[in-house]
C-alpha cells in the first residue's frame, strides 16, 4: 500500500507556494499560481494538482521556464490587450492581463486578452471562474502539444486543448461553469496509468498506428481520441485557431515539451474574452440562468457543471487532503530552499 501524508488546506498552500519559490518562482509571481493548484487539488482533479507541481518546480530550475520572467501587457485598444508571459509561468501573466481584462469588460461591456510566450495554463476553469467571480462571463481557450489527430489519421495535430465558459451567479459566485479538453480524457490520465502499468479503456486513444488500444504506453506513442469523435477535433480547431493564429503563440507542433526538462520553452497560447451579460440581456440575465438552472438541478440525479468540483471543495476544506509520500517529500525539498 502507497505511503501517503494528510494535509490541511492551509498546510498544502504553504507547500505549493514554498516549492515554487524554493525552486527559483519570485514570490510575486507564486501566489494566484499557488492559489489555483490549491484550487485544483481542493477541487479533486488530482492529477492536475500536485502532480503537475514537481514538473513546475523542474522547469523552473532548468530554464525551461523563467519563474523571475515579468510579462507585459499591451494595449491595443480600449478593450483588447495582448500579454508577453515572457516565457515565464501563464499564471502571472493570465492575473496581470486581468488587471486590464476585467474593468474593460466592466466598462464597455466585452474585452478581449491574448497571450504569448506562454505556459501550461493548468486547469482552465480556474481563471474563467475568477472573472465569473467579478459578475462577467468568461470565455476561456489555451493550446497544447500535439496529442489529438485529425479523424481517420494517425498523427497528432493539435493539443488536448481546452476551452472553458464561466457564468457569473450572484453575489459573487459561479452559477456554473465548464471546463472540458477536446480529447475523451485529459493526457494526464493516460500519462498515470501508463506510469502504473495500467490497462486503459477502449476509447482513450489510439497507437501510432490509428488503432484502438487499451495499452497506456501505445497511447502516449499514438493518439488521444477526441471528445466525440470530429466534433472533439473540431472543438480543438477552435482552440489552437484562438491561441496560435489570434494570439499569435506557437502552435503545438512548435511548441516545446510540457513534460521534459530540457529547458525549450513551451511558447503557447491563451485567450480570454469577458462580457457583461447585464448590458446585452435588456435586464433578463439573471432571471433567465436562475431557470435554465432550476430546469437542470429540479430533475432527480442532474447536476450543474462544476457542481461535484464545488462539493469536492467543500468536502476536502473539512476533511484535508491526501498526498502521496514520496511525491510529498520531493516537493518538500523545494520548500526547504526557500525557507
Amino acid at each position: 500500500m502507497t505511503a501517503t501524508v494528510k494535509l490541511t488546506a492551509d498546510q498544502a498552500s504553504d507547500l505549493i507556494f514554498d516549492a515554487l519559490v524554493g525552486a527559483g518562482t519570485v514570490a510575486r509571481n507564486a501566489r494566484y499560481f499557488a492559489d489555483a493548484i490549491l484550487d485544483t487539488e481542493l477541487s479533486g482533479l488530482e492529477g492536475h494538482g500536485f502532480y503537475w507541481l514537481q514538473y513546475y518546480c523542474e522547469h523552473v530550475q532548468t530554464g525551461k521556464v523563467d519563474g523571475k520572467a515579468t510579462p507585459v501587457v499591451k494595449r491595443l485598444t480600449n478593450v483588447s490587450f495582448r500579454v508577453d508571459a515572457k516565457n515565464g509561468f501563464a499564471h502571472p501573466a493570465i492575473e496581470k492581463g486581468f488587471a486590464h481584462l476585467i474593468p474593460a469588460a466592466q466598462e464597455y461591456g466585452i474585452a478581449a486578452m491574448a497571450i504569448h510566450n506562454s505556459y501550461n495554463a493548468a486547469t482552465l476553469g480556474y481563471h474563467t471562474g475568477f472573472i465569473a467571480q467579478q459578475g462577467l462571463i468568461a470565455f476561456g481557450f489555451t493550446n497544447s502539444t500535439p496529442a489529438i489527430a485529425p479523424v481517420g489519421a494517425a498523427k497528432p495535430v493539435i493539443g488536448t486543448n481546452p476551452m472553458s465558459f464561466a457564468v457569473p451567479g450572484r453575489k459573487g459566485r459561479i452559477a456554473f461553469l465548464i471546463d472540458q479538453s477536446s480529447s475523451q480524457v485529459a493526457w494526464t490520465a493516460v500519462k498515470r496509468a501508463a506510469e502504473e502499468h495500467q490497462a486503459i479503456p477502449l476509447g482513450w486513444a489510439i497507437d501510432n498506428q490509428g488503432r484502438p488500444t487499451t495499452d497506456a504506453e501505445e497511447g502516449l506513442k499514438g493518439s488521444m481520441a477526441p471528445a466525440g469523435g470530429y466534433k472533439g477535433f473540431g472543438m480543438g480547431l477552435i482552440v489552437e485557431t484562438m491561441c496560435a493564429a489570434v494570439a499569435g503563440a506557437n502552435r503545438g507542433q512548435e511548441m516545446g515539451s510540457m513534460m521534459d526538462s530540457d529547458g525549450l520553452p513551451v511558447g503557447n497560447g491563451q485567450f480570454f474574452i469577458a462580457l457583461d451579460p447585464k448590458i446585452f440581456s435588456g435586464g433578463l440575465f439573471e432571471k433567465q440562468i436562475e431557470r435554465l438552472m432550476a430546469s437542470i438541478t429540479s430533475q432527480p440525479g442532474a447536476r450543474l457543471p462544476n457542481a461535484r468540483r464545488q462539493e469536492n471543495i467543500k468536502k476536502n476544506l473539512k476533511n484535508g487532503l491526501t498526498i502521496d509520500k514520496d511525491l510529498y517529500e520531493k516537493l518538500k525539498s523545494y520548500t526547504e530552499r526557500h525557507i
